[in-house]
């Protein structure tokens, strides 16, 4: 008979959507039950050749690279404010000190791909996940993002409803 073992890493995958928060909330009842720490991540997808065109065209003295960077670390600062926000508006994860969020982070790539990627190599024991980024059209029961890690990760997977 397989053991379960317990859940010490989750990894919160979020879009940064305004549906996130019934799937953090799910994913603090986890760490909380499990006295697990917390990896917020959100995945940015690449940018592609038509986009590095019109931003080389728009901003000749600035750099992809340059750009790039910045806007990660604005999405890092997004995560972090919301997650304050989290902390004053609905919960008192704040207040008990608990610290079960460790980390923050931004990485670019294809959003599924980065998840299970990163998932494997931060030895996560499991994901969190909302169903969709956008509403959800005609009885579609998983958003492409969340398909793709049900269907690749070594770990199990939360898949929370968020919309």
């Amino acid at each position: 008979m397989n053991e379960t073992k317990p859940f010490k890493t989750i990894l919160y995958a979020t879009n940064l959507g305004e549906h996130t928060r019934p799937v953090f909330r799910q994913a603090i009842h986890m760490a909380r039950a499990h006295q697990a720490k917390i990896i917020m991540l959100h995945a940015i997808a690449p940018l592609g050749t038509t986009g590095h065109t019109v931003l080389s065209l728009y901003l000749p003295d600035k750099s992809i690279h340059d750009i790039e960077k910045e806007s990660m670390e604005e999405m890092i600062q997004t995560m972090q404010k919301r997650l304050e926000n989290y902390c004053t508006e609905e919960d008192d994860i704040c207040k008990a000190k608990d610290e079960l969020v460790e980390d923050a982070v931004v990485v670019p790539g294809k959003p599924g791909e980065v998840i299970v990627h990163y998932a494997d190599a931060h030895n996560a024991d499991l994901i969190v996940i909302g169903t969709h980024t956008r509403k959800a059209k005609d009885g579609v029961l998983l958003g492409s993002t969340a398909r793709h890690v049900t269907q690749h990760s070594k770990v199990p997977v939360l898949v929370v409803p968020n919309g």
